[in-house]
């Protein structure tokens, strides 16, 4: 594999805004008009009403793989999505794509996520199933559409089409059905005609799999539920390593892991922008809808796909299926079980705003979904009388 921090084949200098680009003066607008602000194009607007919202907050509580009370030092949503942020500006800058709308689709995508990660969006899927469901791109959407309440002239943060249809990174045909028929050709529209979203969509999307498989590695060997050692059955990590411990043989513990972990973002960062110029060479777009009855482009090459899906099975076996990951899964999803049965019996114990509303078992959704997981921890503790076991 290459090292991409010694050999370098593609420009990574600022290009200027490319014609595939999106463009926030070619917007397909907001669900309702407003008038431009003086000082921001529409897509700086959309990442400013996503940073002050209250959802955003609320991510600096929510599981990412460990419980905000396991560690101070472990990624929870809003690092993630940070993360995410910092990785997308760079390599939409490098491509020509608007650096300001990659940003606020990923300070944006994981705004519906439930607390305790995977765990609290399993059980509430599970307790929807009579209802529709749970989906957590679809719950980002919501959010951004509906349940932030800032505004007093509409619900939501009335964000731009293209920031709307990056957040929705997927959508079962069911839900995408029902989209359409309340937005005619809006964001469900590509999922009943197998489009693709814009590329700045789509380079959020790869970026977030490079952040978290990147940040779980460093998350895994702090909590001490993964080692180096085990690691080496990781090609795509123990290549780095080795690299690292030939320029630097004294080198070990956090040192040796930060510097191997950089060095495989760092590469996987130029093989993106290697495999997508290649792409976009070939394919030719010259406008963001014609990206979007294109093919996927923005993509890892075949041999670098490989390697991110060896070290994705090797987290999910090694670290999200530990033992000791299981066990707070399991209370996790008893706890959002128990929450949404106690919600649906007894309405009047949510805020107003949620227990009014004609579809209870969606409002109730709504409002787990929304919480925090020491929030939901402490609701579960003063609805059912149970301490927390963890």
């Amino acid at each position: 594999m290459t090292n991409a921090l010694l050999d370098l084949p593609v420009s990574v200098a600022a290009p200027g805004l490319a014609d595939f680009a999106c463009k926030p003066e070619q917007s397909r607008g907001r669900r309702h008009a407003e008038p431009q602000a003086p000082t921001r194009n529409a897509f700086q607007r959309d990442r400013d009403r996503i940073v002050h919202s209250t959802a955003f907050r609320r991510l600096v509580y929510k599981t990412q793989v460990f419980l905000n009370h396991e560690g101070d030092l472990f990624r929870t949503r809003l690092t993630h999505s940070l993360e995410v942020a910092q990785l997308g500006r760079s390599l939409a800058r490098a491509l020509g794509l608007h650096e300001d709308l990659v940003e606020a689709i990923a300070l944006a995508h994981d705004l519906g996520h439930t607390p305790f990660g995977h765990a609290g969006q399993d059980a509430l899927n599970e307790c929807m199933a009579p209802h529709g469901g749970f989906e957590h791109n679809l719950q980002s959407l919501r959010v951004v559409d509906g349940l932030e309440h800032r505004y007093p002239q509409f619900d939501g943060l009335n964000l731009c089409f293209e920031t709307r249809e990056g957040i929705l990174k997927h959508c079962s045909l069911r839900n995408a059905q029902l989209l359409e028929l309340q937005e005619p050709d809006g964001v469900g529209a590509r999922f009943l005609h197998k489009g693709q979203p814009s590329l700045e969509a789509q380079l959020c999307n790869l970026a977030d799999e490079m952040a978290y498989n990147a940040h779980d590695i460093d998350d895994g060997v702090r909590s001490g539920l993964i080692t180096l050692e085990q690691l080496q059955d990781v090609p795509l990590f123990d290549n780095y390593r080795r690299q690292v411990q030939a320029e630097f043989s004294q080198l070990s513990g956090r040192r040796l892991l930060y510097e191997s972990i950089r060095r495989m973002l760092s590469d996987q960062v130029y093989d993106v922008l290697r495999t997508t110029q290649s792409a976009l060479q070939t394919h030719a777009p010259t406008s963001a809808d014609q990206v979007r009855q294109l093919p996927p482009l923005v993509q890892f090459s075949a041999e670098m796909k490989a390697s991110s899906t060896s070290l994705k099975s090797f987290l999910l076996h090694q670290l999200y299926r530990h033992p000791q990951v299981l066990h707070t899964t399991e209370w996790a999803k008893q706890v959002v079980s128990e929450l949404f049965q106690a919600y649906l019996a007894d309405p009047q114990t949510m805020p107003d705003n949620h227990a009014s509303r004609d579809d209870l078992p969606r409002a109730v959704a709504d409002y787990i979904a929304g919480m925090t997981d020491r929030f939901a921890t402490r609701e579960h503790a003063r609805l059912t009388g149970v301490p927390t076991p963890v």
